[in-house]
């Protein structure tokens, strides 16, 4: 997939790339088939790697070219040391952690900042599914409720409660639904969240 078409799919990774300097070191957890990474290296020049547990995923990875490494996320980043990247990126991963807490606790121990994107519960599609009776399904919710890898799904109030809870300092956020920015009512209006923090003082 070409870079216009990977931007066109996912338009959270525009925005995470405009935040991250040509060459930066970059750690993607939960990378998936790569895209991500293949993206920032195409577009940003960073260096890093990622991590995955599924095997196909893995194949994917390495044929897109990236660094890989197979591993639970809930199992934690005992391999990596303390402020071992510039930025840590969970795109997309945040809903289906099980340890959420840790995990973000890790993320500010092995990066000097963070990034998150993901779908926004509150979006008002989200809500009015929910209020007709069932769980709702969209380009950012694609699984029916009894395949969903997600466990901690939440809205933009929720993630922001949670990181002033913890200590995390968020320094920028976008809100986007349809690739579009979302300025007004985003905790509403808007369908994808795209958060950008650091170990809070």
């Amino acid at each position: 997939m070409s870079i216009e078409s990977l931007a066109a799919e996912r338009p959270d990774f525009e925005a995470i790339a405009a935040w991250i300097p040509k060459g930066a070191k970059v750690l993607d957890l939960g990378c998936g088939d790569g895209s991500l990474l293949r993206y920032l290296k195409d577009t940003r020049g960073v260096r890093g790697y990622g991590v995955e547990i599924r095997d196909v995923d893995i194949v994917m990875c390495v044929a897109n070219g990236v660094n890989v490494i197979q591993n639970d996320l809930d199992s934690g980043l005992s391999d990596f040391e303390d402020n071992a990247f510039d930025f840590v990126i969970l795109s997309q991963t945040l809903q289906a952690t099980r340890h959420t807490e840790a995990l973000m606790q890790e993320i500010m121990r092995v990066g000097r900042e963070g990034i998150v994107s993901f779908p926004n519960f509150g979006y008002w599609r989200s809500r009015l599914n929910v209020v007709l009776g069932n769980m709702p399904v969209s380009r950012e919710l694609p699984y029916q409720w009894y395949d969903t890898p997600n466990v901690h799904l939440c809205t933009l109030n929720d993630f922001e409660n949670f990181c002033s809870l913890y200590c995390i300092s968020i320094t920028e956020r976008r809100v986007m639904t349809g690739g579009r920015e979302v300025g007004f009512l985003p905790n509403l209006l808007g369908s994808t969240a795209v958060y950008r923090f650091q170990r809070g003082v």
